[in-house]
């Protein structure tokens, strides 16, 4: 069985640290996305001093969606997950394993995959993954084992942020990138060229300062003086934050792609975390690759966390965008450090 594996200190250029694994023998076998109602315009930002233009020059963000009060993660997570089963035509009861990629979860226990497994009625086990905005491919990659091994015949895989509820008004380097979305993938046995014909993970906590929410943990709990030092928010060095993607997404995709033995071109679709729309460009010039092959959606949700991945395919998906057979490129980065790709035979 594939090994996930970490590399060491920020050495992602070290092409002798980078390893690799393979799970093939799976298959998407279906696909489902959430995002709320309310769309929150640039320009409804400007009441609290924002520059509409700023934000698009800087990130590509036009809008992003907002929950609505009293919805929590889960709720979002429920429902992508319940249009991925539909779409799979596949009863709740076939389903016996939930794992939901989120830093955004309903309470910290217990596991927001045990509260859609409880309205979904799976006969499933449940697990939570926090890798931040690489949480999907994280989760993704634990399901496919165990559907590798046979410990699992439907896996359902949830990636679900509700970052709203984490973002300081007032903070400038945050509060307008991000926005509330679910997706979910489910997994199952499939031919022996299909799946992850490579794939790798990594993070570096040397960098955990860099992104982070201080407050309201074992660390620091919450308190009067933490609230008040509006340490309960996330924190974000932008630009050591964006200089590290850029490096580290063009190592790894460089490198998942050589490890399937494939080429640039021979990839039919490039998905990426919808971060930042520069950081998007690096990576399509890193590959030299058709920009029709890749799906951009960030301008619409803005950064959705582990939403992120699973949301686009679902839309390229139900596009057209997606055959039998295509080799697609995933790859998530984030807080932790964290980072994951892979190329995935549909």
């Amino acid at each position: 069985m594939a090994t996930i594996f970490s590399q060491p200190k920020s050495e992602t250029a070290d092409k002798a640290h980078i390893r690799k694994g393979v799970l093939t023998g799976i298959q998407v076998l279906g696909v489902g996305s959430y995002t709320p109602d309310e769309v929150v315009r640039n320009e409804d930002l400007i009441e609290l001093g924002y520059d509409p233009d700023w934000i698009v020059q800087r990130t590509g963000i036009l809008e992003r969606r907002r929950a609505a009060a009293g919805m929590a993660t889960s709720d979002m997570a429920f429902e992508a997950a319940a249009r991925c089963l539909e779409d799979a035509d596949v009863d709740p009861s076939e389903v016996d394993l939930i794992v939901v990629a989120t830093t955004t979860p309903d309470t910290l226990m217990p596991s927001t995959a045990c509260l859609v497994q409880g309205r979904l009625g799976c006969p499933a086990g449940a697990m939570d993954i926090n890798a931040a905005c690489t949480g999907f491919m994280y989760a993704m990659i634990t399901a496919a084992q165990f559907v590798k091994t046979g410990s699992s015949r439907r896996a359902l895989v949830i990636g679900a942020d509700l970052m709203s509820r984490f973002l300081n008004p007032e903070d400038r380097g945050t509060f307008p990138l991000f926005g509330d979305a679910a997706g979910a993938v489910l997994l199952g046995a499939g031919e022996s060229d299909q799946g992850l014909l490579s794939f790798t993970l990594g993070s570096d906590g040397d960098g955990a300062d860099l992104l982070s929410v201080p407050g309201c943990g074992s660390r620091e709990p919450a308190s009067k003086s933490v609230i008040a030092a509006k340490r309960q928010f996330m924190q974000m060095e932008g630009r050591a934050v964006f200089k590290w993607a850029v490096r580290t997404i063009s190592d790894t995709i460089i490198d998942v792609v050589s490890a399937a033995d494939l080429t640039p071109s021979d990839i039919d679709l490039l998905v990426l975390h919808q971060a930042n729309v520069r950081i998007i460009d690096a990576a399509v010039d890193c590959l030299n690759i058709d920009r029709e092959k890749v799906v951009v959606n960030l301008d619409r949700y803005g950064n959705t966390s582990a939403g992120s991945i699973p949301l686009a395919l679902d839309e390229a998906r139900c596009e057209g965008r997606i055959e039998h057979g295509d080799n697609i490129l995933l790859c998530g980065f984030g807080a932790g450090l964290t980072w994951g790709s892979a190329v995935l035979k549909w």
